[in-house]
């Protein structure tokens, strides 16, 4: 399990990460290989390909160092993606090019896409999910929608229905949808499909215990997908495009929706 690179140059990578591959190195990654790791060794974060700059003209000396700190903890990795989920992820190879896209997503001018298969048939058809989300103080491990959360928007659009047969005499609903997180909060597509109760197919955290365990006998991962990113270039300012086409697990579930 390894990640595609799609595009890269002195400044920046852009990868395409499979499902399963967990994205920051923690305690509790111990025996699975990161992205982080894979980045270090392939790309040997501290060496000639990944610089930190002397000079920088930051008047915030605190700011510099803090950012500096990310910078190499982070393996230049400027945003996440759940281990599930699969698709386009941004590394900078370079402490400046790690500054700016950091407040590219802070400024929200990142643009990004994702793909996913959802429960029920959603209505209307296109629109916007805006509600709070937070840590669940019960539950450290998941997120929710909370009067004290961090303001949260996701704009979505129908793509296609289907009829899902479950047997020879019952069949569900299932909306295949293009979301664009306008917040990056943790979770949030995820809690925001659950609070319009079309929770993603396969998702452990947010299906509910039976749903899910019934989905993952089909699909034994969550159906959620980046797909898409647009970004200005950290040095020349020129604006960015990238895609990714569903992975063939993913493409193979819908053609079998389809047939």
């Amino acid at each position: 399990m390894k990640p595609k690179i799609i595009f890269e140059d002195q400044d920046l990578l852009v990868l395409d990460k499979p499902a399963g591959m967990i994205v920051n190195r923690s305690d509790t990654t111990t025996g699975e290989t990161t992205l982080q790791e894979w980045v270090e060794a392939k790309f040997k974060v501290q060496s000639s390909k990944f610089k930190v700059a002397d000079k920088l003209g930051i008047e915030n000396k605190n700011y510099e160092e803090q950012a500096k700190l990310n910078f190499i903890t982070r393996a230049g990795i400027a945003h996440r993606l759940d281990k599930e989920t699969s698709g386009i992820i941004l590394i900078a190879k370079t402490l400046e090019a790690f500054i700016n896209l950091q407040s590219q997503f802070k400024e929200r001018k990142v643009q990004k896409t994702y793909l996913a298969l959802v429960h029920g048939k959603i209505e209307p058809e296109a629109g916007e999910i805006n509600v709070a989300v937070g840590r669940l103080p019960w539950n450290r491990k998941r997120f929710g929608v909370l009067s004290g959360g961090r303001e949260s928007v996701t704009r979505y659009r129908v793509i296609s229905n289907f009829k899902f047969q479950i047997s020879n005499s019952q069949s569900e609903d299932l909306s295949f949808v293009e979301l664009n997180p306008k917040t990056g909060r943790t979770h949030q597509i995820r809690v925001h499909l659950q609070y319009i109760k079309h929770p993603i197919f396969a998702d452990p955290l947010y299906a509910g215990r039976k749903t899910s365990r019934n989905d993952r006998k089909l699909l034994p991962r969550i159906f959620l997908h980046a797909s898409k990113i647009s970004f200005f270039h950290p040095r020349t300012n020129a604006l960015l495009n990238f895609e990714s086409p569903l992975p063939e697990d993913l493409a193979d579930f819908i053609a079998r929706l389809n047939s």
